[in-house]
């Protein structure tokens, strides 16, 4: 009869989530793990596999969480003031962390396939998050005519992880009040 875990696998793969968006996969060890997740290495791996798969999963775990306030605008009533919200949000990063997503894209998407699939689809993801909240403003009338909701919300992918960038570079509130500005004033401008 196999014995109960001595622990939350939830619980444990939100505190690696943790971990890895604070220090990467690279300069994270399994040692590091094992001290931050207060489980054995043979919990470790009997539970999540090895540090590859676990971060696989910590990526799949940080969308599942962090994935949610893009979705949820999709369903605001006032789209552009939801987007101004995701935006500001974003450059409020106290934590100076970024998002793990970006961090993963320029540490290890080129060198690591499947590190770089699931960055691509949360920036798919995202994509239509704003392509929906987009569409759903130009059906109320808050979008000038011919503005394309599709080629809008790719460049507001590209904003939105520049202001995330910007954040985690320590840009003061200025610099990061002016990038969400700019770069929302452009789904208005004719």
């Amino acid at each position: 009869m196999a014995r109960a875990k001595g622990f939350d696998p939830d619980e444990v793969l939100d505190r690696a989530v943790d971990l890895f968006w604070r220090r990467g996969y690279e300069a994270t060890s399994v040692q590091d793990l094992v001290d931050h997740l207060g489980i054995s290495r043979v919990s470790l791996y009997g539970t999540f596999g090895d540090k590859h798969t676990l971060y696989l999963r910590a990526l799949d775990r940080y969308e599942e969480r962090n994935g949610v306030a893009l979705a949820c605008m999709v369903d605001d009533e006032q789209p552009l003031a939801a987007l101004e919200r995701v935006f500001r949000a974003a450059a409020d990063d106290p934590d100076r962390r970024g998002c793990l997503m970006v961090n993963t894209a320029t540490e290890l998407a080129t060198l690591d396939p499947a590190a770089g699939e699931k960055v691509a689809a949360a920036m798919r993801r995202a994509e239509d998050a704003f392509r929906a909240t987009l569409e759903r403003a130009r059906a109320a009338g808050d979008l000038p005519p011919g503005r394309d909701p599709a080629v809008l919300a790719r460049f507001l992918v590209l904003a939105y992880q520049g202001v995330r960038v910007l954040a985690k570079a320590g840009a003061d509130p200025a610099t990061l009040d002016d990038a969400v500005t700019v770069a929302l004033s452009t789904l208005t401008a004719r």
